[in-house]
Parts: C-alpha cells; structure tokens; sequence
C-alpha cells in the first residue's frame, strides 16, 4: 500500500521537513498565481505534483526499489486519481500513468487502484487504463445492501456478482479489473457491518463525526457486543455472506486481513490513528469456524476457473454462459423492489479461449430474506460445495444465506 499523493509537511502553516524546502513549486501543485498555498485534493493539505518530470522519477525510482530489492509483486496506490491529474484535472493517459505502464521492471507487477480523491472530478472508478485494477465501491455498497435486505438490492447485486461490467467493460477492460471487496482498511470490519447499524468512533476524539455515516450496515438485533444466541448466529451467518459473495465474484476478491478470523473494531470506522486493540488482531479470539469456512471458500474459488473469468458474462452462447433464475425456476422480476433470492448457473465464457466449454458449470443461490424458500433447482447434476449455514434441506434455500453447488446442467 503505497502512498505517494501527499505528504506529512501538509498545509502553508506545516513543517518544512523537505519537498517544500527544496522546490515548493515543483514538487506540490499551487494554485495558479499563488505560490504560498496547497491544492488539497488528498485532504491532508497538501497535494504531490506528480506530473513534474522529476517527481514522476521520484515516485518511478521509489516503485522499482521495490520491486528489485525486495521482490515486492504488486502495489495498491491510494488516492490514485490524484497521481493521475495534470493541469486540466484527472487524465487516464497522464504523465505518471503513462510512464508507469511503459516501465519494463513494472509490466509483470500488480497495480491496484484506489480510484479516487476529493477534488473536484475525483471519483473515477471505471477509469483507469487497462492493466491497472481497482477499489469497487460499488460492490461493496451493492452487497452490504442486498444482505441488509434493503428494496430494490436484487438487480444490482446480479450485476457485481458478474464482475461489475456496467463499470469496467466500457474501457475495454478484463473482469478483474474489480476489485471486489466487502471491508477494507477504511470502514467497518464485516463483523462489525453485522454488529452496528451507527458507527461509534468517539474514541477518535471528533465527537464521533470523522468517518463515513452511511455505511449500509446491520445490527441483526442490538447494537454492539451481546449474548443472545438468535442474534449471533444471524451475525455469523451475515459475515459469511458477504466473505462469500465476495470470494465467489468475478472479478479479483479482496479480504481485509483479520475478517477470516471475525475481528472487530468495536464500532470505529475510522480507526487510522487507533494503534492499540482497537484495530490489532485478536488472534486468540479468533472464530475457528470462520477460518474454517474461509479457507474452503477459497479453495473452492481455486479449484474452479469458471468463478476467476477473464471476460464479462452477459448470458450469450448455446448454452448461454450466464443464466438466471427466481425460486420458482423461472426468470426473476427484475423490477421487484421485495426480490429477495436469486440462483444463477454461470458457464464457461463463449469467449473465452482459455476455459474447456464442457468444464461445467457453478450455481450460486443466495436468499437475503428473513424466511426460508422452497426453490426449484435448474435441471441436471448438481453437488453442493458450499454453504454458509449449519443446516440445509436441498428442496429449500434458508433464510439468509448463501449455497454453491458444481456440476452439469442439462
């Protein structure tokens, strides 16, 4: 995780550690005809002025260290968009962007973006050049929703869990170009989205206002810590929802580490500057069922390349590579706000080259609702792989919770 947008020397009323005493104007972007304050894109007060030729190298020669000394395969840029402004604002084809891409010893490294900041035009998710991944919030925000049972989730939850296309297929590029995660660093833990409906950062000392106050989240009951055993076994069902849904995506899943191990922040959702147990992991409390399930959910992503897609499904071919369907068998209502559960058969790509069309096929069924739904499998052979509750009857889907199944549809 690299942060190259900003530095500590923040604002005009900050320390002058180095940049600024070397060349103020060059290394940090100014307003135009003012050479005493910062452009603030970061939200930290300053501004690194990337496109600068010497910086450019700066931040090149910095990467390639990396990279060479240490081995480092893969970097996740944050705030990228503000790496990626010039003059005119965000530009996919910028100077740094486009030197970084042209880099020999960064063509086989992994770059992940967070694609946004808080300037004006600063959110940019799905507009990065090809080759370079990145933070779908969307995803996230979709799949909180859907689980939260919240109308109207159904339809746009379909659509992450084929790789986010109405995002990334546009500019022309591969389905794991998302980067499809349910917790990050910044914002709850997924336990704690199914253990809070209010963020609780008052520890930060902001009188709880810092962090974000929407974070599509649930208390499956009460809020915070509890002994009620209806209320833990919703929460520990939620939490492998969402792992799940984010693991079984096409698309590049993310895990925030500390989440295979149901680890909470107690409610802060902004625990940056908390380093203390609010956010060390607590590995002797660690759920070992989680892990447990986890690590199969994992090795079921492994072990079948018709969930790690290249490119995007959108239900073409004969048999199509995508099919859809209601509980009853049939094809959902798209346009039902209450539409709770869906199953989809996802096949091998038409189009892609890579994958056997004879390979099978996956079926996911997810059901959101508070009650238990008889379904009607699509025809053929099916084994169950994977669920995320305890007890499961093959003629009804449970409430709440999510089921895969590999095999052969007729």
């Amino acid at each position: 995780d690299v942060v190259y947008n900003h530095t500590a020397e923040t604002n005009h009323l900050g320390p002058t550690l180095s940049f600024r005493g070397l060349d103020n104007a060059a290394y940090y972007r100014l307003p135009i005809g003012d050479r005493r304050h910062y452009i603030n894109d970061t939200g930290t007060g300053n501004t690194v002025n990337v496109s600068h030729p010497f910086v450019t190298r700066l931040v090149l020669d910095s990467l390639r260290h990396w990279v060479e000394s240490y081995g480092v395969d893969g970097f996740r840029f944050d705030l990228m968009t503000t790496l990626a402004r010039e003059d005119q604002g965000f530009s996919p084809g910028s100077t740094f962007m486009t030197t970084l891409r042209q880099d020999p010893v960064m063509a086989d490294v992994k770059l992940i973006a967070e694609p946004w900041d808080i300037g004006f035009g600063g959110y940019q998710l799905g507009s990065f050049p090809p080759g370079i991944a990145e933070w779908n919030d969307r995803f996230r925000d979709d799949v909180r929703r859907f689980w939260r049972r919240d109308a109207g989730s159904a339809r746009a939850i379909a659509g992450r869990l084929l790789g986010s296309a109405d995002v990334f297929e546009r500019s022309s590029k591969p389905a794991w170009s998302s980067v499809n995660f349910v917790a990050a660093h910044d914002g709850f833990t997924a336990a704690d989205i199914a253990a809070y409906a209010q963020k609780h950062n008052e520890a930060n000392g902001e009188d709880n206002h810092d962090g974000h106050g929407e974070n599509f989240s649930d208390n499956c009951g009460a809020e915070g810590p509890t002994d009620d055993p209806a209320i833990l076994k919703r929460r520990a069902r939620r939490v492998r929802n969402l792992i799940a849904t984010a693991l079984l995506s096409q698309g590049t899943p993310m895990l925030l580490a500390g989440d295979e191990l149901g680890n909470t922040q107690g409610g802060n959702n902004n625990a940056y500057a908390q380093d203390n147990q609010t956010t060390w992991l607590d590995w002797g409390a660690a759920d070992k069922s989680l892990i447990d399930f986890v690590s199969r959910l994992t090795k079921l992503r492994a072990e079948n390349p018709i969930l790690r897609q290249t490119r995007f499904l959108h239900g073409l071919g004969t048999p199509p590579d995508v099919s859809w369907y209601g509980t009853d068998g049939n094809i959902p209502d798209w346009n039902d706000p209450s539409l709770r559960a869906l199953l989809v058969v996802i096949r091998t790509c038409t189009e892609n080259p890579h994958l056997d069309p004879a390979a099978g096929a996956v079926l996911i069924a997810a059901n959101a609702g508070t009650q238990s739904v008889r379904i009607t499998m699509p025809k053929g052979s099916w084994q169950r792989a994977l669920v995320t509750t305890r007890v499961y009857d093959p003629n009804f889907l449970p409430a709440e919770s999510l089921a895969v199944f590999t095999g052969t549809p007729s």
